[in-house]
């Protein structure tokens, strides 16, 4: 049993105000096995987030090393010359060398996580001709934040260890040499690293910091020998932290490494060898799957985060919601494809199943939410509600379904997008409402995939009613997202735009691409913040070739990336890449400081390798695409989310194409990379849904000629050679006239078993009259109480 060495309290409560750790990590590491619930991460070779018990829940800052001669000199590992490799090429457990820039020692680490125990190991030797001592620091942020942690010093079986507690999560660290001294303080005033900055002496040994943002400090003995292993161990008490910790620490750590080894090593042959379409002999490729693996929780199976980083995370503190370790559906659906086109059925065939779980009663996804399907932020982005569908139907015509039946899921989220839609809350940069061509594109391809569900169950009236309802969006596409008075370059007045920016609450937007002012997210308070939208521009509408919707060679593409080269292309010594959209916020300021709330929007090579997938669509070389994106990769293989694309400012670690401090790794470029090398193999874009490529690439004399009114979007004119459809969540009976009432008919709604009912109306072009009509609802016996129309255009 342990025991507190003793009630000895630091000073300097709480402590400075926490903050987390820059976001470019060097590795992201956790064990093959599910019974290891630990994930971690490096940055700047130390230790880094540490999550537990899933892989939502960061509950360590850093643990890192201090070196001193006791006289002269005491660094922090952070600050050493730092090389990190991989202990393998799909191993994600980590060789680090930090040394002295003046070569008077080096610290030479192998980092792992147990292959049970939720305990990271770190294997450490100290190369010095010299004397030096050797302090090992923790910054617990028990339950995800810095304030309110509580540390202390205890003994347990003859040893001391050092502790941390909070909401009764517990961490222990210890090693396989003693300790000779220990203290717990408040950062900033009573902790270890303070202490020694003084003369290079730990002076202080406190036996507890309560409920503060804390430090936990101990001074390796290194007189019998420099080679050892630390382990941080958590656990939900007391005993079971320390429990953990003993037991890592029982078992010679080459016998542990082997295990964790052999446990990536059974899985690595049961993928396709897309590593022959590389150009790094697969070692992004072998990386990039494990990763997609390592980001899946070992509780809720199949439930896979963006990534384990917060970005810019020394700017944020306990107060801060920048970090990506939540569920977003579409990086979610995105990181499972990958692992599809890498030959992995099974995780995604998780992924659906975790997905059905976690959907909302209505068919909708939060914009992302936490592991135990809890929404954190609640906007609405209809792309993320698309997306599930989209697997679903890979996973049928792949015969990876197995005995699960996806039917509900897909019909719920169908009419998701059909009852909240056209309009999008949010698109996939999650900050604008309106007509998107990206989520737009996903929409029309999930509608048709849906609609092949519902031919499977002979549903032939659900079934024509998704397909025209796709067919709807897909002939309004251009008419809602193509300005005909372009100004960005010369010459070409007509491209996709970003977004028309509408209200979703407005029932009837103005809906001319040419009109409407943009207001730009992260822009630097004082200058402009709303901007004409046909000005706007990003490449999301490469999403209608991804799928099969518009042709490759289509002169509006092709067009349209002329702009969008002319705007937002980036050249780097390691390839192309793409920002955005211009004016974008989202990166480091001009001069390099991070991004707090506003800054300028850096390029992603994400893009590069959506640019990949439309160059091979096209029928052109795709080898530089594939090139860009493992020279972007780190030397331990992270992609991240953006890179440094001006200019080298050294001063603030800045360099043309290497990362800033966004997110690394990102799984959604890791899987894009994945996708790209399976297509590149294929020669067919692995993401084409070939019922899409069929029906609007090929066959678009079959298509409904629909105009759609509901009360979410009132139309006021409609084509002269469409039929209008009427539609509502309930039943109705529709009183309507082609001739100002002096005639009238009454038309019951026909249902769906998506639970959406509708009338479709031919104008009478004799007339060339407005349609008006009313409704009766049938379920409540009342009448609407207004009318309604909708004009004819000659």
């Amino acid at each position: 049993m342990s025991t507190f060495r003793g009630v000895r309290t630091a000073f300097g409560w709480p402590g400075t105000e926490p903050r987390w750790t820059h976001g470019n990590k060097d590795g992201v590491g956790t064990a093959r096995s599910t019974s290891s619930h630990i994930w971690f991460t490096l940055a700047r070779g130390v230790l880094t987030e540490v999550y537990f018990p899933t892989v939502d829940r960061p509950q360590l800052r850093e643990l890192q090393y201090l070196i001193t001669d006791g006289e002269t000199f005491c660094h922090q590992e952070r600050d050493l010359e730092s090389q990190v490799a991989p202990i393998a090429r799909h191993v994600l457990g980590y060789q680090v060398n930090n040394a002295d820039p003046k070569g008077r020692y080096r610290i030479s680490k192998e980092i792992i996580a147990h292959p049970q125990l939720p305990c990271v190991l770190q294997h450490t030797r100290l190369e010095s001709a010299m004397p030096l001592q050797l302090y090992a620091t923790c910054e617990p942020r028990l339950g995800g934040g810095g304030w309110g942690n509580n540390g202390y010093v205890i003994e347990v079986h003859g040893r001391q260890v050092l502790v941390a507690e909070k909401g009764g999560l517990w961490l222990a660290m210890g090693a396989t040499v003693p300790f000779s001294r220990l203290s717990c303080g408040y950062i900033g005033y009573s902790d270890g690293a303070e202490d020694l900055r003084d003369n290079y002496k730990l002076d202080w040994e406190f036996d507890q910091a309560l409920e503060g943002n804390i430090l936990l400090t101990g001074q390796l003995d290194l007189t019998s020998t420099r080679e050892f292993t630390m382990g941080l161990a958590f656990g939900s008490g007391r005993q079971s932290a320390v429990t953990a910790l003993l037991q890592a620490l029982s078992m010679p750590y080459h016998k542990l490494r082997t295990k964790f080894v052999n446990q990536w090593d059974y899985h690595r042959e049961r993928i396709h060898p897309l590593g022959d379409i590389s150009h790094d002999n697969g070692a992004l490729y072998h990386t990039s799957h494990s990763l997609l693996i390592a980001h899946q929780d070992k509780t809720y199976l199949g439930a896979m985060i963006a990534s384990l980083s917060i970005p810019w995370g020394e700017n944020l503190g306990d107060d801060g919601s920048g970090g990506y370790h939540l569920v977003w559906t579409r990086d979610m659906i995105n990181s499972a494809t990958g692992l599809l086109a890498a030959g992995d059925e099974a995780t995604p065939l998780k992924a659906l199943v975790y997905l059905a779980a976690s959907q909302q009663a209505d068919g909708g996804f939060p914009q992302n939410f936490w592991i135990n399907g809890d929404a954190h932020w609640p906007g609405i982005q209809l792309d993320e509600v698309a997306f599930p569908i989209l697997l679903a139907w890979r996973l049928k015509e792949a015969g990876a379904l197995w005995d699960f039946d996806p039917y509900t899921l897909v019909m719920r989220a169908a009419a998701y997008l059909i009852n909240h839609g056209p309009a999008t809350q949010q698109e996939r940069w999650e900050e604008n409402s309106g007509y998107s061509p990206s989520t737009l594109a996903v929409n029309i391809a999930a509608l048709i995939c849906a609609a092949a569900f519902a031919y499977d169950r002979g549903d032939m009236t659900t079934a024509t009613f998704l397909e025209g309802y796709a067919d709807f969006l897909e002939s309004h596409v251009d008419a809602w997202t193509v300005t005909t008075e372009g100004t960005l370059v010369p010459g070409i007045p007509r491209h996709y735009i970003r977004i028309l920016p509408v209200d979703i609450n407005d029932p009837s937007p103005n809906e001319n691409p040419n009109q409407g002012i943009l207001f730009v997210a992260n822009r630097k308070p004082g200058t402009p913040q709303g901007f004409p939208a046909k000005d706007i521009v990003d490449a999301g509408f490469l999403e209608l070739v991804r799928y099969g919707i518009r042709k490759p060679d289509d002169p509006l593409i092709v067009d349209s990336l002329k702009v969008v080269d002319a705007v937002l292309k980036a050249e780097t010594p390691f390839g192309p890449a793409w920002r955005r959209y211009n004016h974008d916020g989202y990166g480091e300021q001009p001069d390099g400081k991070p991004y707090v709330g506003w800054g300028q929007g850096r390029a992603w090579p994400l893009l590069a390798g959506e640019r990949g997938h439309y160059e091979l669509a096209a029928g052109h070389d795709v080898t530089p695409f594939i090139r860009a994106m493992e020279r972007f990769a780190s030397p331990a293989g992270m992609l991240p989310e953006q890179v440094w694309d001006e200019s080298d400012l050294p001063d603030a670690d800045l360099r043309l194409g290497k990362p800033t401090g966004s997110a690394m790794p990102l799984m959604w470029a890791h899987a894009e990379y994945i996708k790209l090398l399976r297509s590149a193999r294929d020669c067919l874009v692995f993401d084409l849904i070939e019922p899409v490529a069929q029906r609007y690439r090929y066959g678009r004399q079959a298509l409904h000629q629909l105009e759609v009114w509901k009360l979410n979007r009132q139309p006021k004119d409609m084509r002269k050679d469409a039929l209008l459809r009427v539609q509502a969540m309930v039943p109705f009976r529709l009183r309507w006239s082609e001739d100002d009432w002096l005639t009238i008919q009454d038309t019951n709604s026909t249902p769906t078993s998506l639970g959406i009912h509708f009338v479709d109306l031919k104008p009478n072009l004799e007339r060339w009259s407005p349609i008006r009509f009313t409704f009766y609802w049938t379920g409540e016996s009342r009448w609407e109480g207004r009318d309604y129309e909708v004009a004819i255009r000659h």
